[in-house]
């Protein structure tokens, strides 16, 4: 098993080494770790067969560590009150010349840790992280409590199976289309972005897969089964699992391989990715995850332009759209068009159909028109 690059690449610091980590805990230490650096780096390996995942927990552990280095902090004195602290920094890191700055790559000198504070959303995932870590700590025997433990828990209940509003009704689906198709084409390097980013949303849309399962894919991926076209996605976890192929789809694929001058259905076990950086002609490079983001973010942020001057409230969604609201969006169109909860919850590998009954917005919308039946004054109560 290859070692997962270090935790903190030319950062300068070091960290403290302890001579008892569990300063005299009765509970047995299961890993070698001497330090936190090496027992963060512990925890990391268990997820070095998911990239994806493995490349977010390590962002979160390395911004923790590198905030408590900054205090002269251990992770093994961190109480909860630090924590409540560390959740605050995150909304507005400061100073920001020291922690904030532009987006590049972490061996690059001028590498900052935020490019600027962080949504309740993003330091509520930062937190489930942080959480994940602590108590794999506490549980290897490297720290004596978890800070995290203490976290105020919400109910799992009704909020917990509310459905999901990070999707687009039709219409806005519509403009957003519509903003696709006004990318410019002027030139021949404009022509080329134009034609992967409708390809990725074509892709994207009537999957409903992941920007992580796309950047990893290939064109042999898809592939032809008695006489239907699937694509055989690699998800989370590892997961296998095959997702039909439209003919929207096909057709959407042959015009873009048709673009990068390939036949148009890919050949068994072809390793072109499956959407390509935009280079030289005939040069097929992997788009990562990041460059799909931005690609989609783009769109959105067209799309929303057009409703600022009389729709703020939906130009404030389009804004914040990411990704992963074409995610939402398929799951809620397919279940619009009629297809069963049952093929749905399929094709987006859902581990639980209850999961993907949050995408029935049309049940929600016609108990909504039911309701009006009931009025304040019968209709035939005269004057």
């Amino acid at each position: 098993m290859s070692r997962p690059p270090s935790l903190l690449p030319g950062d300068g610091r070091r960290s403290v080494v302890t001579d008892d980590p569990r300063a005299g805990a009765q509970r047995p230490l299961l890993i070698e770790a001497r330090d936190d650096v090496a027992a963060i780096i512990t925890w990391l390996r268990e997820f070095e067969d998911s990239p994806h995942t493995l490349t977010n927990y390590r962002k979160e552990s390395r911004r923790l560590l590198l905030w408590a280095q900054d205090r002269g902090r251990e992770l093994r004195t961190l109480r909860r009150e630090d924590l409540l602290d560390y959740q605050r920094f995150l909304a507005n890191p400061q100073p920001a010349a020291q922690w904030t700055g532009p987006a590049r790559p972490q061996d690059h000198p001028d590498w900052k840790p935020f490019t600027g504070p962080l949504k309740p959303s993003s330091i509520k995932q930062a937190l489930v992280i942080l959480g994940a870590m602590f108590k794999y700590l506490y549980d290897a025997g490297y720290l004596d409590a978890n800070p995290l433990a203490l976290s105020r828990r919400k109910s799992r209940g009704v909020m917990a199976d509310a459905p999901l509003e990070r999707y687009f009704e039709h219409e806005v689906w519509e403009a957003v289309l519509d903003s696709l198709e006004k990318l410019p084409m002027e030139t021949e390097r404009e022509q080329r972005h134009y034609e992967r980013a409708r390809w990725l949303f074509h892709l994207l849309y009537l999957s409903g897969v992941r920007r992580s399962e796309v950047a990893r894919a290939t064109m042999g991926d898809i592939f032809q089964r008695n006489g239907l076209w699937w694509w055989r996605v690699l998800g989370k976890g590892n997961k296998i699992g095959d997702i039909p192929v439209s003919e929207d789809l096909l057709d959407a694929l042959a015009r873009y391989r048709g673009h990068l001058g390939l036949s148009p259905l890919p050949l068994p076990g072809e390793a072109t990715p499956l959407v390509c950086r935009v280079i030289g002609r005939g040069q097929y490079t992997t788009l990562t995850p990041t460059a799909i983001y931005l690609i989609v973010k783009q769109v959105f942020l067209r799309a929303a332009a057009l409703f600022r001057s009389h729709d703020r409230h939906l130009a404030s969604r389009l804004e914040a759209a990411s990704t992963h609201w074409l995610r939402h969006t398929s799951a809620s169109h397919q279940l619009d068009a009629g297809v069963p909860l049952l093929v749905v919850s399929q094709n987006l590998r859902h581990a639980s159909i209850q999961t993907t009954r949050k995408y029935l917005h049309s049940e929600d919308d016609a108990r909504h028109a039911a309701t009006q039946a009931l009025k304040m004054r019968r209709s035939t109560d005269k004057e």
